[in-house]
């Protein structure tokens, strides 16, 4: 796999790789082609290196005989960054990165699927940055986002939706959904808003007033 940087223009989102399940090179080639900035978690590293993929910073706490010359001689120019606080996952304090450097998005991959415990964390800790980092997760069958107060977005009929509640959600209103929700609340655990779908093409719109909404969009 070629290298990234083949950007249009600077709005463009970063890239972070972590480590959970691998996704298709299709998608991580269209990733990366509209990346202008990638950072690889330095449990993911190896992997990345194998698909020669040109990076931009490595980062983690680098607690397995990490050698750092190694990886600068593999992938020059190369930022490391030592992110050694315990009390923060890897791809928080890629986040954090990320907005220290008023980055305004970016795309996520291999955040899903190979351990549950990380794939849950990785999902919901998207919400602390809601006003710091859009954050997207992608794999190859789910896309997943935090809904601003009001949603809008033009789909095809019978596009998958699922709304998964972090916590407790109330006020929530949707237009173009199969299943219409009307000042509704979602708790999780309790009713979430899993497997709706798009009624005709056009717009959605989904409005909530409290609480923190995810968007999937999900294919089998």
């Amino acid at each position: 796999m070629s290298s990234h940087h083949i950007v249009r223009d600077d709005q463009e989102p970063a890239l972070i790789i972590a480590n959970g399940a691998a996704c298709t090179p299709e998608l991580l080639g269209q990733l990366l082609e509209w990346s202008p900035f990638v950072i690889v978690l330095d449990s993911a590293i190896e992997r990345v290196l194998e698909l020669d993929i040109k990076i931009d910073v490595l980062l983690g706490d680098f607690d397995r005989g990490f050698d750092a010359n190694y990886y600068k001689e593999k992938q020059y120019p190369l930022e490391i960054v030592h992110t050694p606080d315990q009390d923060k996952t890897d791809l928080e304090k890629a986040f954090d990165y990320l907005c220290e450097r008023n980055f305004s998005a970016v795309n996520v991959v291999w955040a899903t699927g190979k351990r549950a415990d990380h794939t849950i964390t990785n999902l919901t800790n998207i919400v602390r940055y809601r006003d710091k980092l859009k954050i997207v997760i992608l794999d190859d069958h789910s896309k997943v986002f935090l809904l601003p107060r009001k949603f809008e977005k033009w789909y095809t009929a019978n596009t998958p939706i699922s709304l998964i509640p972090i916590g407790h959600v109330t006020g929530i209103h949707s237009e173009n959904l199969f299943y219409p929700l009307q000042n509704d609340s979602l708790t999780i655990g309790y009713r979430t808003g899993s497997s709706n779908h798009v009624v005709q093409d056009g717009m959605v719109i989904i409005e909530h007033q409290q609480g923190d909404l995810l968007l999937m969009e999900c294919m089998d």
